[in-house]
């Protein structure tokens, strides 16, 4: 042992002392002495293990001190795990953000496709370490029936052929987040200095392996930092040259330059194609590039900015944002462009629409916004019947309008959100039709220039249902002149509305003149002429002026259901003649006369004429007693 002489030494020495014949007493104590020997060497060769093994864990510990990536630090603890133990094959799994699972990380000594980035359910083998903390190993794993094993896991154990498998838990002060496995392709039993050393690995990966997560996390926080605050310092140099604009275009404004250059000055900041517009749609200027819009462009794109207030998107490339002054529409700013609008653009759109809003009241003298309110004010006390005949009537000569002139009260009832769009479109519309408009109840009331109702609401739906895409009811009463009948016509056009809908008409135009015998009954006056001569005028007109038998002709044929024949028999006259006779009221009444709905019409008429001449004295003589021809 002084010598350090290897331990085969020792029975050599012993084998000598038998040769030569030495004592029984003599050799026992010889072979004690060789037995105390062989333990102290025994103790020595492992005290001297230990040291080695701790001086390998002093440089493993000095290498992962380094500044790794975590990637590459889990590939630099498998390797040193591998040959500190002398394994054929290490890996390590770490617990992922879905509860109950670890994924395979990395691995070192592998020789098949090893599964890196499999998922392995907590508490399935050697993933138990994650549930008890404490260092696990088995020397031959397949065959070890103490745990329970997992397919996937398993199969991957095949794979690499491994028995002797050990594993250890990584921890940080919250708890284990990861397991350390080496592994042989022999079952191997591992000793207690093995199973010690491989703990005190798992300390020092697992405190390692978790400064590097916090300073990943932490690089990343820093990263997402530094992007928020170059993202913040672009916003800023962004709004300065917004505010700095706007500074310029308020500027522009006040030193009395024209549309045209506010528009050309602002396009710079913005991009793409501006056009500025008035509140009746009239482009007031547009910078180069423009094209001609869809005729209903305009309207609609001023329709959607007023109604949500603010600078909005059309359509692809196309955004508006309202020119107001209160609640009166003054216009819109159009701009077309091709790329994205971002939150600064879509102010800086807005700011542009207030400093156009400035620059046309600036130069109509708040003239244009407090006439427009005037003449608003104006049709709610016609409609309202809130002041005399002769206030109206001065208030509308002083306004400018000439209420002496024939004019059709409309009321359009647009559906739901609808309703606030189509007061925008009001004001355009009855400026472009000198007209006026008028809210009401939720509905839009105009008062607008014309002889034909019925033509009028036609043209007020037509134009205002494809830029509202909602259902628009339309009715109409008129004509009227002055400032009295309005009242009436107006209330003639609501009841007119309440028969639409109860007809089924909702979505439509109507005027109470086109309604039949319907639109008598919701007339405010009852005008019985008018619907007898609407009706059948041109006949009892042609009876008058050739003294013929139409009328009592229709009268016969109606009262004998339609029958030629029986009715000849009523008038005393042949088939043919009244054959002849209705003819004639073909030509004079058209084709259609005796559709059923044409010919209820008809037969009412009939009863209303004799009715009220009969009322009034007047009977007319009975058919055959009358002097004058067949009406051939």
């Amino acid at each position: 042992m002084a010598s350090d002489a290897p331990p085969d030494r020792f029975e050599s020495l012993l084998t000598r002392a038998r040769s030569s014949g030495m004592p029984g007493p003599q050799l026992d104590r010889l072979e004690n002495a060789r037995k105390l020997g062989l333990h102290i060497y025994s103790q020595l060769d492992r005290r001297h293990q230990r040291e080695a093994s701790l001086s390998a864990l002093v440089d493993i510990a000095r290498e992962l001190s380094a500044p790794y990536d975590l990637k590459t630090l889990l590939k630099v603890t498998t390797r040193r795990a591998r040959m500190l133990l002398g394994a054929d094959i290490s890996y390590i799994t770490l617990l992922t953000s879905e509860k109950g699972t670890a994924r395979v990380e990395a691995s070192d000594g592998h020789v098949s496709s090893f599964h890196v980035g499999m998922r392995i359910p907590q508490g399935a083998g050697s993933s138990d370490v994650l549930t008890t903390s404490a260092p696990f190993w088995s020397a031959d794993y397949l065959a070890d029936a103490r745990f329970p094993h997992h397919e996937r896991l398993d199969e991957m154990v095949r794979a690499e052929e491994l028995r002797g498998i050990m594993a250890v838990p990584l921890c940080h002060s919250s708890g284990p987040f990861g397991v350390l496995h080496v592994a042989d392709r022999e079952p191997r039993h591992f000793s207690a200095d093995e199973v010690s050393l491989m703990s005190s690995l798992g300390d020092l990966a697992g405190a390692v392996i978790e400064k590097s997560r916090l300073m990943d996390r932490t690089a990343a926080e820093v990263e997402m930092l530094q992007r928020r605050t170059d993202e913040a310092e672009a916003g800023h140099r962004q709004w300065q040259k917004v505010c700095d604009l706007h500074e310029f275009l308020m500027s522009q404004v006040l030193s009395g330059c024209d549309p045209q250059s506010l528009a050309e000055a602002a396009v710079d900041g913005l991009g793409g194609v501006l056009t500025l517009c008035a509140g009746d749609g009239t482009v007031l200027a547009s910078t180069a590039g423009a094209q001609r819009d869809d005729e209903l462009m305009i309207p609609r794109a001023m329709m959607d900015a007023h109604a949500e207030g603010k600078a909005v998107q059309v359509e692809d490339g196309l955004w508006a944002a309202p020119v107001v002054m209160s609640d009166e529409n003054l216009g819109a700013v159009l701009l077309r462009t091709e790329r994205p609008l971002r939150e600064s653009g879509i102010r800086l759109l807005g700011l542009v629409a207030q400093a156009t809003a400035v620059l046309l009241l600036r130069q109509n003298s708040h003239g244009i916004v407090m006439e427009s309110q005037a003449r608003d004010g104006l049709l709610d006390d016609l409609v309202n019947r809130a002041r005399s005949t002769r206030e109206l009537d001065r208030r509308a000569r002083k306004l400018g309008v000439a209420l002496e002139k024939s004019y059709v009260v409309v009321v359009a009832s647009p559906v739901g959100d609808a309703r606030r769009k189509a007061m925008i479109w009001a004001s355009s519309y009855a400026h472009r039709n000198d007209g006026l408009k008028s809210e009401q109840a939720g509905r839009v009331v105009f008062l607008l220039p014309g002889a034909d109702a019925a033509k009028v609401a036609r043209e007020v739906h037509n134009d205002l249902s494809p830029l509202l895409r909602h259902l628009v009811t339309v009715s109409a009463a008129g004509p009227v002149s002055g400032a009295g009948p309005i009242h009436r016509s107006y209330l003639e056009a609501l009841r007119c509305l309440e028969v639409m809908g109860a007809l089924g008409l909702s979505g439509r135009s109507a005027a109470a003149s086109e309604l039949g015998f319907l639109g008598l009954l919701v007339s405010d006056d009852h005008d019985v002429d008018a619907f007898i001569e609407s009706v059948i005028g041109p006949v009892a007109r042609y009876d008058d002026q050739r003294l013929t038998q139409l009328t009592d002709t229709l009268e016969a044929f109606f009262h004998a259901s339609g029958s030629p024949t029986h009715a000849a028999k009523t008038l005393h006259v042949h088939p043919n003649t009244v054959a002849r006779r209705l003819e004639r009221v073909s030509e004079l009444l058209g084709e259609g006369w005796q559709h059923p709905d044409r010919a209820l019409e008809v037969q009412l008429a009939l009863k209303l004429r004799r009715m009220r001449s009969a009322l009034m004295g007047r009977e007319p003589l009975a058919g055959g007693h009358r002097a004058g021809g067949d009406g051939e």
